[in-house]
């Protein structure tokens, strides 16, 4: 990941807004939202000084934090700053935006991802260049801007942020999350915690064991069966490079009755977060075949329902769709 050519690209205040966006919650851990993760230093020590047990205004996001925070999102905005030391802007934004986020008194969190010690965090975002700015609210990222960025523009940028945060619910502050860690989550199931741990250490297969096994045990546990959905989505994609992705997409497109070819590529669709376009695809895959093929695109299209979220309204449509099609 390179920084020469980057240009400024501020999102215009009329654009923030969550339509469309990624859900980065759907692959989130079944953990309940916390206060913000606690920041660490460069050389991995816990700062010192500041406000003791006062909620950080800066956290230095981390693929194992990378859910806390998109959970914490749903009470207070989370500004994601990528950054890189070979970027030669990314110190000054970084520290220009952590001006402006303290300025706000708690009413967003800035949270610092250093790209080269954690890349899986650029792709969370579809970032292909640094600095980039992107904040979640409830669980959705907000692109605001990527290159350089003085502090009128940061600024502009987070009071639309906050509007837009308003409108959708989000009125908490730092404060209101800190709070929340005075209070013991309560633990998981312990086949969930298994599969949680599972996940954490990139041991899909174990992560996916108990969570069937879960299922054994109680049919009806509907956040196992989410859950396994997810990592099995997870799984999937994990063995997917990007020349194959492409490649997958190319015979997609040659071969529209090619079972693997449209159910990997709709996982590709749900993944970057092309929610109905993944659906469409596998319902008129559906439509136009009969067979076991068709049996396993219904099943796959059902798994990713669990993925996105049974109650969401994109999964309520593609189920009349599917309904359509089927009968």
């Amino acid at each position: 990941m390179s920084s020469p050519g980057y240009r400024p690209t501020p999102a215009a205040a009329s654009q923030l807004n969550l339509r469309g966006a990624v859900d980065l919650s759907s692959l989130r851990r079944p953990t309940p939202p916390q206060g913000p993760p606690a920041p660490v230093a460069a050389d991995g020590e816990a700062p010192q000084g500041g406000d003791a047990g006062k909620a950080p205004l800066r956290v230095d996001a981390t693929e194992t934090n990378f859910q806390d925070l998109v959970q914490l999102s749903a009470q207070i905005p989370v500004l994601f700053l990528l950054w890189s030391r070979y970027a030669p802007e990314s110190p000054a934004v970084l520290d220009t935006a952590q001006q402006v986020v303290e300025s706000y008194g708690g009413r967003l969190v800035l949270a610092a991802a250093d790209v080269d010690a954690f890349p899986q965090l650029a792709q969370a975002f579809q970032v292909e260049a640094v600095p980039t700015a992107v904040a979640v609210i409830k669980g959705q990222p907000v692109p605001l801007f990527q290159g350089p960025a003085d502090d009128a523009q940061i600024r502009n940028l987070v009071d639309e942020l906050l509007k837009v945060a308003a409108a959708n619910g989000v009125t908490g502050s730092i404060g209101d999350a800190g709070q929340a860690e005075s209070a013991e989550p309560a633990p998981l199931p312990p086949l969930h915690q298994a599969a949680v741990d599972a996940i954490e250490a990139g041991d899909y297969d174990a992560a996916v064991a108990a969570y069937k096994q879960a299922l054994l045990e109680q049919p009806a546990d509907a956040e196992a069966k989410a859950g396994l959905a997810q990592v099995e989505l997870m799984a999937r994609l994990e063995k997917l490079t990007a020349p194959e992705a492409d490649a997958l997409r190319d015979r997609a497109a040659q071969e529209p009755d090619d079972v693997e070819a449209q159910l990997g590529v709709a996982d590709l669709d749900i993944s970057g977060g092309h929610i109905e376009d993944g659906f469409n695809r596998i319902i008129s895959f559906i439509g136009r075949n009969f067979g076991p093929e068709r049996e396993t695109a219904r099943l796959r299209l059902l798994e990713l329902f669990e993925v996105v979220g049974i109650k969401d309204d994109r999964v309520a449509k593609a189920r009349q769709g599917l309904a359509r099609v089927l009968f």
